[in-house]
């Protein structure tokens, strides 16, 4: 940048040909507005049963587990999983756990948009879900991961899936959790500014 368009920048276009007589000054490109997409919230109930040869679940284990994966790929912060109804009682591993979910994601918002929902800024937000990542994430969720993926993230809005899920029955070892996606999810509110919906990421 020349001394003509330093000097712009701090005092304006004005006293430039003043001061630099014919020299042209030059104001810069007015950076470009940030941009993001429109979404609205969308709410499902569902009913999760998990069905798996490796690891077993109490009900309460399950939907605390479960919530942990709807947080992380990107459903707003007060969906809830509560324990279904089990024949165990509390804490004790059940053959068929289950879990009672509600829950919100987001839909881009458009024309078929539900009526009279209030859509909130969204971006699309990369998700990586793997041993350790969420933290309570470990190896033997394998076969949790994969029934999640097939039957939980379709309520999601996605895209650019990757799966390397593949679990091993019976056994830890050779199984590998590798789920990557992008997800439409909430942006928060800046500082000092409104309030924005109930979670978000």
């Amino acid at each position: 940048m020349n001394t003509c368009s330093k000097l712009t920048a701090l005092v304006g276009m004005a006293l430039c040909p003043v001061l630099f007589g014919s020299q042209t000054c030059v104001a810069a490109e007015p950076a470009p507005a940030a941009t993001h997409d429109l979404g609205v919230w969308q709410k499902h109930q569902y009913s999760f049963v998990f069905m798996g040869f490796t690891s077993t679940y109490s009900c309460d284990g399950l939907a605390d587990k479960i919530r942990v994966l709807l947080i992380a790929a990107g459903a707003r912060r007060d969906s809830t999983s509560q324990p279904g109804a089990c024949a165990a009682g509390f804490g004790r591993p059940d053959k068929f756990a289950r879990a009672t979910l509600t829950f919100y994601t987001l839909a881009p918002a458009g024309a078929d948009a539900a009526a009279g929902a209030k859509p909130v800024n969204a971006a699309w937000r990369p998700v990586a879900l793997s041993p350790r990542s969420p933290r309570e994430l470990s190896i033997g969720d394998c076969e949790l991961v994969e029934q999640f993926r097939n039957n939980v993230l379709p309520m999601f809005t996605t895209r650019n899936i990757e799966n390397r899920v593949s679990c091993v029955p019976h056994q830890n070892s050779g199984s590998s959790i590798d789920l990557r996606f992008e997800s439409l999810a909430a942006i928060p509110a800046a500082p000092g500014g409104a309030a924005a919906q109930p979670g978000g990421t």
